[in-house]
């Protein structure tokens, strides 16, 4: 049953929650609004290139646990393991990019426990129950939004009755984010940074207490932004990376 903090929650991403960090595939507020949404560990947005075994890009809200030798483990398993589990390549088996599935569509408890992706992956990362939903791609390449718990119960029809609603949106986001990285120059973390408390109206000194930097190294960081930007205002950088 869709209730109205559902109702709420979905009309914030419809309109385009939108930090305008041209770093990330997806808003990171749309990702933390659809794990309100739909509650579960781990929301993953990724790009997989099937074709190449890798995954081009991985956004994430909520940890999965597994962090360097173990995690090139367990890609390296994954993606031995992929073409063997529809639970992985159902998508592009079938051609099917809009039907949203869950691993209970292909196994039951006991048959996903006996699988080699379980035992060599899902398991590793405390997974048990998932949620896929995937976005217009091209072939052998695959935009997913993965919804990942671990014991307990299952995704809903409630669940997926939402993201069936949300799919134009979340894809129109996508290509929001992609115009962006397209237009706006790249700026590091720290200039990012820099730029997003000018926005908020701080003077220089009041950026370099924020940051812990003094107000020469704000000025330096203000002057590459600028340059690289080709404006020569605050109020223009603003605009240029954050829009008005």
């Amino acid at each position: 049953m869709i209730t109205e903090r559902d109702l709420h929650t979905m009309l914030g991403i419809v309109a385009g929650a939108d930090d305008r960090n041209a770093d990330d595939a997806l808003p990171h507020s749309i990702l933390a609004a659809l794990q309100q949404l739909i509650p579960c560990e781990n929301v993953t947005f990724a790009l997989l290139d099937s074709s190449c075994q890798v995954t081009d890009f991985e956004q994430e809200v909520g940890e999965l646990g597994l962090k360097g030798d173990a995690l090139e483990a367990w890609s390296a398993a994954f993606w031995s393991l992929y073409w063997e589990s529809p639970v992985c390549c159902y998508p592009e088996l079938t051609g099917d990019l809009t039907t949203i599935r869950t691993i209970s569509d292909f196994h039951s408890d006991r048959e996903l426990h006996a699988t080699p992706i379980f035992s060599e992956c899902f398991r590793l990362e405390g997974v048990e129950r998932a949620l896929f939903l995937c976005l217009p791609s091209q072939p052998g390449r695959t935009l997913r939004v993965m919804f990942f718990r671990g014991r307990g119960s299952d995704f809903s029809d409630r669940d997926r009755g939402l993201l069936a609603l949300l799919r134009p949106h979340l894809y129109e986001a996508y290509q929001r984010q992609c115009r962006r990285q397209r237009t706006t120059p790249v700026l590091t973390t720290r200039e990012r940074q820099v730029l997003q408390l000018v926005a908020a109206g701080h003077t220089n000194r009041q950026i370099g207490r924020r940051l812990s930097i003094t107000e020469a190294t704000v000025r330096k960081h203000l002057e590459h932004i600028f340059e690289r930007l080709q404006v020569t205002s605050r109020t223009s950088a603003v605009t240029r990376v954050l829009g008005p």
